[in-house]
């Protein structure tokens, strides 16, 4: 793969660690390593916001587990990423339809993490420990953060150095012989600090085939990966600072079959300078290097069929944001961002028919894509109202793209460049009644490009193939939602907002009826979302309740088609999460999650059905002393089926009940 050059790392860390000793007179300056503080019309896009105690106190410790408190949040399929497929774990919000490709905007401190050739979240390198908070709009459209927001944004931001221990460690074992491992280093280095983390985790797996589809062939879905991150922060000025962080993770899976393995790895890089001064600036550039790798195996003959060898993959960015004094009533954020993709996929196609196993076919493709945009924004606060605007003009280019092929399926494919302009904006209002009720309201719009996976890469998930298609357009986001916020009592605040959400030209994976088993990517009519979601968040005492509910009526509008008027793949109408905790300040915790998800389709016709689900998760501390606490953590409590695939009867099965036994400490 394209690895990320080791002198780039160690080149910008003289340079924080000098910024460090400079500031190491009595008097010096801590920093904690944030961004800017968020503008006051954050509040009108309805944000909700999961803290660094929920992120650390989960069953199954993974990210993308937490992320599912909010309701509405799903991935392409119901799998975790111990058990998935890597590159179908998308994000996406408010049903607005299934896509490995992520339809949310997740970004950690401020880069986007979106593989750039396919689109997915590497959710296993997101490990919780080392956040701060997240904060998930569900809605929102596009603003500073940059485009591709077209169902949401989720921010993660990194710990700040009153979070982080100066040494901590962890260690668990669980069901199937799983292990996982954590450490964590953070000295304080002058006015600033420096954060070594890592993680390694692996298990031998569940089975996610049902008992009478197994075969002799069939295999436990078995996970190994490990991920490290360096962060180091320093000040430059009594009101600047200089933040860098270096991730670098690799990730093993084996799904449904013996030799299904698939392989997704990356190095990433970034810097970023925060200004507090008269004039505040963001200012933010990264490089992402990334692969993936995947063998197929025949679900007829269990002998090899694909073999994606090699999917290399480059990411290039950056973003400054400038708030000029425009006086205390107003916070103005002019600025302008980029994104670089490039990547290339490289497969071998086998004759799985034959005990020779020939390789039939080799396949080349790839392309490149740039978006650009400026951006302004402001936030304008009236007494008890507080209005919000911005507009952005984004130039994207599609260029060198390019499919090609010996063997079995020969071709020789270059497709056209293309390039053109998008503009967007979005408004919102927050009106505070009171201190226990505000009202809010917002309108916006976005769009994402389709990833080079989408344009030129296609894919086979037995027994059905999808085509990729070179021909795809930009899928267009329009919506407008109002919300309440109140607050009854001190420590209970209740939230409910309704929306209407339209996307055009969204890309769906369409079933072809002139060929069997076979689906394409193709830009649908638009697809429209209309719901209500809830939150309550209440504490008593020592009693911690957080609850969510999503109804998302999605309907695909596709004239002259089969699915026309049904409801998205992959989208459930109905999903829902609540968390009861007792929390007291000193000795033993509890707390129990129960999710729901209602039923959804495997397919755009509605042909297979993916049943509702309900599970429930626990996790128990004991403190021990000397900074040791005792921790039981246990996935699915009652174990139930929960159906991550199915195809024509062909099924895949989500976590089971796992339980977990650890320590845990920080000193």
């Amino acid at each position: 793969m394209k690895y990320l050059s080791l002198s780039l790392v160690l080149a910008a860390i003289p340079t924080v660690a000098a910024a460090g000793t400079e500031a190491s007179d009595p008097d010096r300056i801590v920093v904690t390593g944030e961004g800017l503080s968020l503008p006051p019309g954050t509040p009108a896009y309805g944000s909700v916001i999961i803290d660094r105690d929920r992120l650390t106190n989960s069953a199954s410790g993974r990210i993308e587990s937490v992320l599912g408190d909010v309701a509405g949040f799903q991935q392409f399929r119901r799998s975790d990423s111990r058990s998935a497929n890597p590159s179908a774990q998308g994000a996406t919000l408010r049903a607005l339809g299934g896509n490995a490709s992520s339809r949310t905007l997740v970004l950690l401190d401020g880069v986007p993490m979106a593989d750039p050739f396919f689109g997915y979240i590497p959710f296993s390198a997101l490990v919780p420990d080392r956040l701060s908070v997240v904060r998930v709009t569900r809605g929102g459209g596009i603003g500073a953060f940059g485009a591709g927001a077209v169902a949401g944004t989720i921010e993660l931001a990194s710990a700040t150095r009153d979070q982080l221990p100066t040494f901590g460690a962890s260690a668990f074992y669980g069901s199937k012989d799983a292990t996982e491992l954590t450490a964590s280093l953070t000295p304080d280095l002058g006015g600033g600090y420096v954060s070594l983390s890592g993680r390694w985790d692996r298990g031998d797996g569940f089975q996610t085939t049902p008992r009478n589809q197994r075969v002799a062939a069939t295999s436990p879905a078995a996970y190994d990966g490990w991920s490290t991150n360096l962060r180091a922060v320093a000040p430059l000025s009594a009101t600047s600072e200089i933040q860098f962080r270096g991730t670098i993770f690799h990730d093993e899976r084996t799904l449904r079959f013996k030799g299904a393995d698939s392989m997704s790895e990356g190095q990433d890089a970034s810097i970023r300078f925060i200004s507090r001064g008269a004039w505040q600036v963001d200012a933010l550039a990264y490089i992402q290097a990334r692969n993936f790798s995947n063998i197929v195996i025949s679900a007829s003959t269990f002998r090899k069929s694909l073999d994606q060898r090699n999917t290399p993959s480059t990411g290039i960015g950056g973003k400054i944001e400038l708030r000029p004094p425009v006086g205390p009533d107003h916070v103005l954020r002019i600025g302008a961002d980029t994104r670089f993709a490039t990547g290339d996929m490289f497969e071998d196609g086998y004759n799985a028919n034959i005990a020779a196993n020939p390789v039939t076919s080799r396949r080349h493709a790839g392309g490149e894509q740039m978006t650009t945009g400026l951006f302004a924004e402001d936030d304008w606060t009236l007494g008890r109202l507080v209005l919000t605007g911005g507009v952005r003009a984004d130039r994207w280019t599609i260029s060198n793209g390019f499919y090609r092929a010996t063997g079995t399926g020969a071709a020789n494919n270059s497709f056209a460049d293309r390039s053109d302009w998008q503009f967007s904006g979005r408004a919102g209002a927050l009106y505070r009644i009171s201190d226990a009720v505000a009202l809010r309201g917002a309108a916006y719009s976005g769009f994402r490009l389709p990833t080079l996976n989408e344009l030129y890469r296609p894919f086979v998930v037995f027994p059905i193939t999808t085509r990729a298609n070179a021909a795809l357009t930009p899928e267009k986001l329009k919506g407008v939602e109002a919300g309440i916020d109140l607050t009854p009592i001190p420590g209970l605040t209740l939230s409910a907002t309704g929306f209407i959400n339209r996307l055009d030209d969204a890309i769906a994976n369409v079933t072809l009826t002139n060929v069997a088993n076979t689906r394409e990517r193709q830009n649908v009519d638009r697809i429209t979302a209309k719901g209500i979601e809830l939150t309550a968040i209440g504490r008593v005492d020592d009693f911690l309740l957080s609850a969510s509910y999503a109804y998302s009526h999605s309907t695909v509008h596709a004239p002259g088609m089969g699915f026309d008027g049904l409801t998205p793949a992959q989208s459930p109408r109905h999903a829902a999460s609540a968390t009861l905790a007792w929390e007291p300040e000193q000795g033993p915790a509890l707390s129990a999650t129960l999710r729901y998800v209602g039923k959804q389709y495997e397919d755009d016709l509605q042909t297979d059905v993916l049943p509702d689900a309900l599970t429930v998760d626990a996790v128990a501390r004991l403190p021990l002393g000397h900074g040791v606490t005792l921790v039981a953590r246990g996935e699915n409590l009652f174990d139930e089926e929960v159906i991550t695939r199915n195809a024509g009867g062909s099924i895949d099965l989500g976590t089971p009940r796992t339980l977990w036994i650890g320590f845990r400490f920080a000193s």
